[in-house]
């Protein structure tokens, strides 16, 4: 009787725990219930937020250099040099390169920045001009009235834009020079961080790993290092296809008699670490310089855009970047309106890597609770039994 009694509850606490949506339910009401938790002693966390304002600045810009030259040091440390002297072959290479752009690149990109800005008034009259010489075509009649009422508005707008920025100028300029004390400082302290990065730079998984309990050492450091070569490889791959954007876009713009080619092909491969859009966005000053320059010197530009894009896409992107993120472009598109409307710029810039990273961690997390619950296993079939 007993048996019988207890039957129903028995099997009814078998199957809420071994049913997927109750346990996936329950994971994330523990999730919002920390996340809560959290919010309640947000003040707690205050000074750690504040230390990695300080330190993340350089942090960043240090992972992102070592991404970059650690393999060097690597290959070359295959080759019999030691690690130490590669380190500093690298260095001083960096600040000769960074020299030469000092002696050679800045000038150009003053001189050609400061006559776009003394041309700029000029080039909006052409546009206004053309512009308005296409809306009076026949063609453009029955929305004539609607395209007028936008450019007032949209003129109405930036202007409202520029008065607010100069009302706001002298009371952010305290924050302005905070900002760019804390650039000096990051490029100050960033050095450093990147020399004992590139000495020391393989302890550091080992030595974080090494406070954890033994047996979740070896899946932590596991985690890490997926972590690190899709963060790593995402780095150098954006930042590789970047510098040949910039390259054939400044050929390109030279060939072509585009005022401007050296100053316009950086700003495209700038643009160009923000994945689909930044091209695109890089192609809005080049655009603008075709009309003013007349319809001829229009077409050379686009033509010169299909072809870095046919060569980018086709080319250079698969042989760099592949298929190693293994990321919808739609989740990428999602990841980036997302990220950058919460942090902006930095977070359009890092957002798919964090992304990326994250993933990586809770991938390895649900199959860890896969291999533990034993909730997605397919049952076994029943074996018949066979007649002898």
């Amino acid at each position: 009787m007993e048996k019988k009694s207890k039957q129903p509850l028995s099997w009814f606490w078998k199957w809420f725990l071994n049913n997927q949506v109750v346990s996936a339910l329950l994971i994330v009401l523990l999730i919002l219930l920390i996340i809560n938790l959290f919010t309640k002693v947000s003040y707690l966390f205050t000074p750690v937020w504040q230390f990695l304002a300080v330190v993340g600045l350089p942090i960043i810009l240090a992972g992102i250099l070592y991404y970059l030259m650690n393999p060097v040091v690597d290959f070359l440390e295959k080759k019999g040099v030691k690690r130490l002297y590669s380190i500093i072959g690298l260095f001083v290479l960096v600040i000769g390169l960074i020299a030469w752009g000092i002696v050679v690149i800045i000038p150009k990109i003053q001189e050609q920045t400061l006559s776009f800005v003394d041309n700029f008034p000029g080039y909006v009259k052409v546009v206004e001009e053309t512009t308005n010489n296409l809306l009076s075509d026949p063609m453009f009649s029955q929305v004539q009235e609607q395209l007028a009422t936008s450019g007032e508005k949209l003129m109405a707008s930036i202007t409202e834009v520029i008065q607010n920025l100069s009302k706001t100028t002298f009371q952010n300029l305290g924050n302005f020079f905070g900002a760019v004390a804390s650039v000096v400082v990051a490029l100050i302290t960033m050095p450093f961080i990147l020399f004992y990065l590139l000495k020391d730079g393989k302890k550091l998984g080992p030595y974080v790993v090494g406070f954890l309990p033994t047996k979740m050492r070896k899946p932590t450091m596991k985690v890490l290092s997926e972590v690190n070569d899709q963060v790593s490889s995402y780095i150098r791959g954006q930042l590789t296809v970047a510098f040949a954007v910039a390259v054939m876009f400044m050929i390109g713009f030279s060939i072509i008699g585009l005022d401007y080619a050296i100053t316009l092909g950086i700003v495209a491969g700038a643009l160009n670490l923000i994945p689909y859009l930044g091209s695109f966005l890089a192609m809005v000053p080049a655009v603008f310089l075709g009309i003013v320059g007349g319809p001829v010197l229009l077409l050379k530009i686009l033509i010169v855009f299909v072809i870095e894009q046919t060569i980018e896409g086709r080319v250079i992107s698969p042989l760099v970047l592949g298929s190693q993120l293994s990321i919808h472009p739609v989740t990428i598109l999602l990841v980036l309106l997302t990220s950058g409307k919460i942090y902006g710029l930095a977070g359009v810039i890092l957002g798919i890597p964090a992304y990326a990273a994250i993933k990586v961690v809770i991938s390895n997390i649900f199959t860890w609770y896969q291999s533990v619950s034993k909730l997605y296993e397919e049952p076994k079939p029943a074996v018949e039994n066979k007649e002898t």
